[in-house]
C-alpha cells in the first residue's frame, strides 16, 4: 500500500511538475512567506526605503540593457525608462537584506521579482518602445506583418517538438563536428571518437576531451574555424573525445558510478590500447570537468598513474557559490524534480533549457521576441545557438545524484563523495592542472571554479579568459574582443585570493587556446609518429566516421 500511494504521489507531482515547467510551488511559496513575515516586523526600514525618493545611483538601478540605446534619451521615452530603473530598484531594495530572511529564500525572491521587472520593461510594450514605434512608421506596419508571420512559425515549431529556424544549417557531421575522425569504442552511454592526424609528428601524450552530458559534445568541434579539436590536431596533439549517449527512459537508472564506469574509465582503456605506455592528459569541461576531477582523485587515491595532466574549464568542484542555477536547487525543488524524472525516467532538454533561459530573460526571452515579433527580424542563426538548441536529456538517477551529492550536499569538496565505496580526496590529486574561468559564466562561476585552488596543493595554472560559459570556450585565435588572465602557482605554493589575483595579473590580448597548447606541449614527452586509428587486434576496430552515431540522437 505505501509503494501504491508513493506511485499516486510521485505521479500527481510529475503531472503538476509538467504544467509549471518543473518548478516546486512549495520552494516558491516558502521563499515568500519567509519574506513576507519578516518584511512586515521591519515598519522602520520599510518606512526609510519608501521615503528615500533621490534617484538611486546608476549601477543599483533595475537595468534593462536594451535602455541604452539613444532612442531611450528623447522624452517620453527617457520617461519611461527613468520610471521603471528607479521603480525597480525600489522594489530589489525592498526584498533584499531583510534581516532573519533565509538567504537562499533572499535569492529566489528577488529572482522572481528581476523575472517579473524583464517582463515589463518598457522594451517590451509596443507602445513604449521607441524603435518599435520608428519601426512600424518607416514601414507602414510591414514589420508587425512579417512579426506575426515569424511568430506564427515559431509556435508551430514548437508544437511539433522541431528546433527553431535556422538550425538545418547546421547539421553535426555535415556544416558543424567535422574534423575527420573514427569512432573507436561503442558502449552504452559513450562513443569513444579519435581524430585523424593532419602533422607528421605528434606530441607523445595523446589529449582525451571529456564534456558535459547535458550537451553535446561538438561545441568543442563546431565549424572548422572555432573547433578547440582541430585546433589542437593542426598543432600536432593526438585527440581523442567523448560523445555521450542521449539517454531514454530505459537509461533512467544510469547514474554517476556508470558515467566514471563508462565513459571515462573505459575511454582511458580503450586510449591505453591505441597509444600504449604513454600518459594521457585530460581535458574536461564543464560537468566534464567535474566527473573527470572525480575519477583523477579517485586514480591519484588508488595509484593509478595513467594521467599525465588534468585540464578543467569552466568545471566546479566546490559548490558552496554554483552561481544563480543554485536558484533552482534546494530540498524541495530537488524533491519536487525527483518525482518527475522518476516518472519520465529522464530531466528533459526543453526544461533544462527553459531553466537556463529564466537566468537572462532579458535576452534570451524578451528581447528575442521584440527582435522577432515586433521589428520583425530574425537573428542571423549561428553555429553556437544551433549547438545550443541541440539539447539532451539527463537520466533520472544521475542527475538526482548529481544535484543532491555535489549541490546540496558539496561532497566531492568537503572529501565524503564516493567513488567504489571509498571516498575522494581533490588534494591527492598530484598532476599539473590548468584552470580556466570565463568572466561572465552564470553557470560555473569564475570565483566558484577558482575555489579548487583551496581543495588541492599540486601545481595549478589558472586562467580567466573573457567570455560566458560557452562563447568564452569557444574562442579561437582572431575572435574578437577576447583576452585573458594567467596566475601560476607552484605545487604546494600559496594561496592567492581571487581579487589578489585580479591586481597581480596583467590582460592578455588574444585567444587562451594558445596557452593551453603551449601548456600541453611542455608536460608532453619528445614527439612521435601518429599512432594508428583504433586497435583492431586489441578489440578496437574503428566502427564508423566522427562525429558517430549518438550525436545524431534527438
Amino acid at each position: 500500500m505505501n509503494a501504491e500511494h508513493n506511485e499516486l504521489d510521485r505521479s500527481l507531482h510529475a503531472a503538476w511538475g509538467r504544467l509549471v515547467g518543473g518548478m516546486s510551488p512549495a520552494a516558491w511559496m516558502l521563499a515568500w512567506s519567509d519574506w513576507v513575515l519578516h518584511f512586515a516586523t521591519q515598519p522602520g526600514r520599510n518606512a526609510q526605503i519608501a521615503l528615500h525618493q533621490a534617484p538611486p545611483p546608476a549601477r543599483l538601478r533595475a537595468h534593462d540593457s536594451r535602455l541604452g540605446a539613444d532612442e531611450w534619451t528623447a522624452w517620453p521615452f527617457s520617461m519611461y525608462r527613468e520610471a521603471f530603473e528607479t521603480t525597480g530598484h525600489r522594489l530589489l531594495e525592498m526584498v533584499r537584506g531583510v534581516p532573519g530572511v533565509d538567504r537562499h529564500h533572499e535569492q529566489l525572491v528577488a529572482f522572481m521579482v528581476r523575472q517579473w521587472l524583464e517582463m515589463v520593461s518598457p522594451a517590451n510594450i509596443f507602445a513604449t518602445n521607441p524603435q518599435v514605434l520608428q519601426r512600424t512608421a518607416a514601414t507602414c506596419g510591414v514589420n508587425l506583418a512579417t512579426g506575426a508571420a515569424l511568430g506564427v512559425e515559431d509556435f508551430a515549431r514548437g508544437a511539433l517538438g522541431l528546433p527553431p529556424a535556422g538550425t538545418e544549417a547546421f547539421r553535426p557531421g555535415h556544416e558543424v563536428a567535422i574534423t575527420p575522425g573514427k569512432v573507436i569504442l561503442r558502449n552504452e552511454l559513450i562513443e569513444l571518437i579519435q581524430y585523424a592526424p593532419t602533422t607528421s609528428t605528434v606530441h607523445a601524450e595523446p589529449v582525451l576531451i571529456v564534456s558535459a552530458w547535458i550537451m553535446k559534445y561538438y561545441v568543442l568541434d563546431l565549424s572548422p574555424h572555432n573547433s578547440l579539436i582541430r585546433y589542437l590536431v593542426a598543432q600536432g596533439h593526438t585527440v581523442f573525445a567523448v560523445s555521450w549517449k542521449n539517454p531514454g527512459t530505459a537509461d533512467a537508472q544510469l547514474g554517476m558510478d556508470n558515467y566514471l564506469r563508462l565513459g571515462i574509465r573505459a575511454s582511458l582503456d580503450a586510449i591505453e590500447a591505441v597509444v600504449h605506455g604513454r600518459r594521457v592528459h585530460a581535458v574536461g569541461y564543464c560537468l566534464g570537468g567535474t566527473l573527470m576531477a572525480i575519477a583523477a582523485a579517485a586514480m591519484a587515491r588508488d595509484h593509478d598513474d595513467r594521467l599525465a595532466s588534468l585540464t578543467l574549464l569552466a568545471a566546479q568542484t566546490d559548490f558552496t557559490e554554483p552561481g544563480e542555477i543554485g536558484l533552482f536547487i534546494d530540498e524541495s525543488q530537488l524533491a519536487f524534480l525527483e518525482d518527475l524524472m522518476a516518472h519520465e525516467g529522464f530531466l528533459g532538454a526543453q526544461q533544462m533549457a527553459a531553466a537556463f533561459q529564466a537566468l537572462r530573460p532579458g535576452d534570451l526571452i524578451w528581447g528575442a521576441m521584440v527582435r522577432t515579433w515586433l521589428l520583425g527580424e530574425r537573428a542571423p542563426m549561428t553555429d553556437l545557438m544551433a549547438w545550443n538548441a541541440d539539447g539532451t536529456r539527463m537520466p533520472y538517477r544521475m542527475h538526482a545524484d548529481y544535484l543532491r551529492s555535489l549541490f546540496l550536499d558539496n561532497a566531492l569538496a568537503e572529501g565524503h563523495y564516493l567513488v567504489d565505496g571509498k571516498p575522494v580526496s581533490l588534494k591527492d590529486i598530484d598532476v599539473p592542472v590548468f584552470l580556466l574561468g570565463t568572466s561572465t559564466d552564470h553557470v560555473a562561476p569564475w570565483r566558484s571554479v577558482y575555489k579548487f585552488n583551496l581543495l588541492s596543493d599540486t601545481e595549478v595554472t589558472f586562467v580567466l579568459a573573457t567570455g560566458g560559459h560557452n562563447a568564452g570556450i569557444v574562442s579561437e585565435p582572431g575572435h574578437a574582443h577576447r583576452s585573458y588572465r594567467v596566475l601560476r602557482r607552484a605545487g604546494n605554493g600559496a594561496y592567492v585570493p581571487p581579487d589578489s589575483f585580479l591586481c597581480v595579473s596583467r590582460d592578455i590580448e588574444g585567444s587562451w587556446w594558445p596557452c593551453l597548447q603551449q601548456w600541453l606541449a611542455a608536460r608532453s614527452g619528445p614527439r612521435r609518429r601518429p599512432p594508428a586509428i583504433g586497435a583492431p587486434h586489441r578489440g578496437l576496430p574503428p566502427l564508423c566516421s566522427a562525429p558517430g552515431s549518438y550525436v545524431l540522437a534527438r
